[in-house]
């Protein structure tokens, strides 16, 4: 469960604007085709072929101009430019105040994820305490288990900041 915090993070990371093109900024994007919505890289191809340019590829031609409507309607500051079958992304260079919003938010994540690490250590102490209570495990056992859980969940924690520490440089970084 600590793992799955930490991959969720990592992907929520990806997904945060840095200085370069990434993929991964239009991974939330919704776009109506076919009468329905789907998800953008479920139609098009999405590929950063410079540092400031994304380049979206639809499996379909006839839907580029749908995806260039719904990266509008997603309001994540991108101006899509329709250029034949493609669609083309210039990403604009961040300012200071943009920059710290998302150090911000890539803070707030990491102590979201944090809480739930530590939430997880909760529910097992809570559930080696219960197996102590009910005569399954001896008291040495319990400090043991409680001792690896405590580990576990520092080993996470660092992991999480670690991960933030880079992001934070790789977004600061003009």
């Amino acid at each position: 469960m600590m793992q799955a915090t930490l991959d969720h993070y990592k992907q929520e990371l990806k997904n945060l604007r840095s200085n370069r093109a990434n993929p991964g900024m239009l991974d939330n994007v919704q776009v109506e085709v076919y009468g329905s919505q789907m998800r953008l890289r479920d139609v098009a191809n999405v590929t950063a072929p410079e540092a400031r340019q994304l380049l979206i590829t639809p499996f379909d031609p006839q839907t580029a101009g749908s995806i260039s409507k719904g990266i509008e309607k997603a309001n994540l500051n991108l101006q899509p430019i329709l250029d034949g079958h493609v669609v083309r992304i210039n990403v604009p260079p961040m300012d200071e105040h943009m920059r710290k919003e998302i150090v911000k938010l890539a803070k707030k994540k990491a102590e979201d994820s944090k809480i739930v690490v530590r939430e997880v250590r909760r529910k097992n102490n809570e559930t080696a305490r219960k197996q102590k209570t009910d005569n399954l495990m001896t008291e040495d056992v319990l400090k043991k288990t409680e001792k690896t859980i405590q580990e576990l969940t520092d080993q996470y924690c660092r992991d999480i900041d670690n991960l933030f520490t880079a992001k934070e440089k790789e977004v600061m970084t003009v």
